[in-house]
């Protein structure tokens, strides 16, 4: 760990924050140099590496790694064949201090590298949040408005779509998409929920 720390030209492990940790919430939302802090040790980097073997000991932690750099991400973000997705767990409302991807990845795309920076045209983001994963995957009825397809449409406002989420309040839902419907069933309308689970397991061709 002190080898990768000293690789990356850090001092400490203020970039991994704690996102979830059952033995002790209040680790949540702090990173492992707050974190070992906490635990009255010395502010050096050897000191942090044992808080994270002691996280590891009882457990272990879901964490949130800040190491990217914006220009890097609208430099990926041009190529034509990237496609917009989250890693995210499936998210439960209020629990833990999780990275806001797992609320406002599509909505943070439209908002802030389609209409306020203008990395790519709303179409091209489009397409790469639909059209094409379906190509990738082999998906043949999806991705598309088109006759025999499944009916997956999301109906959102260009102007107002915006990710609420923050890494110091990650649970928040994003703004301005309106309408939901999975495979023809109305799921959100007027931004509520309606209770409608029609979402199924997608397998692709490999599956027998």
């Amino acid at each position: 760990m002190l080898a990768r720390l000293k690789k990356r030209k850090l001092k400490h492990f203020s970039y991994a924050v704690v996102a979830n940790y059952s033995p002790d919430t209040t680790y949540n939302g702090k990173s492992i140099e707050q974190i070992n802090g906490m635990k009255g040790r010395k502010h050096k980097a050897k000191e942090e590496a044992l808080t994270v073997i002691d996280i590891m000991m009882e457990g272990g932690a879901s964490a949130v790694f800040h190491g990217m750099s914006e220009e890097d991400i609208k430099r990926i973000m041009q190529y034509p064949f990237n496609m917009f997705a989250s890693d995210a767990s499936i998210r439960v409302l209020n629990v833990g201090m999780p990275h806001p991807r797992g609320y406002g990845t599509n909505a943070r795309v439209l908002a802030k590298y389609v209409r306020e920076e203008k990395v790519i045209t709303l179409e091209e983001a489009i397409r790469r949040m639909t059209s094409l994963p379906a190509q990738k995957f082999q998906l043949k009825d999806r991705g598309l408005l088109r006759e025999g397809y499944a009916a997956d449409i999301v109906i959102f406002d260009e102007k107002e779509v915006k990710d609420i989420s923050t890494f110091e309040k990650p649970h928040a839902y994003s703004k301005g998409f309106h309408f939901v419907i999975v495979n023809g069933v109305l799921t959100v309308e007027n931004d509520q929920h309606t209770n409608a689970r029609a979402g199924k397991a997608l397998l692709g061709p490999g599956v027998k």
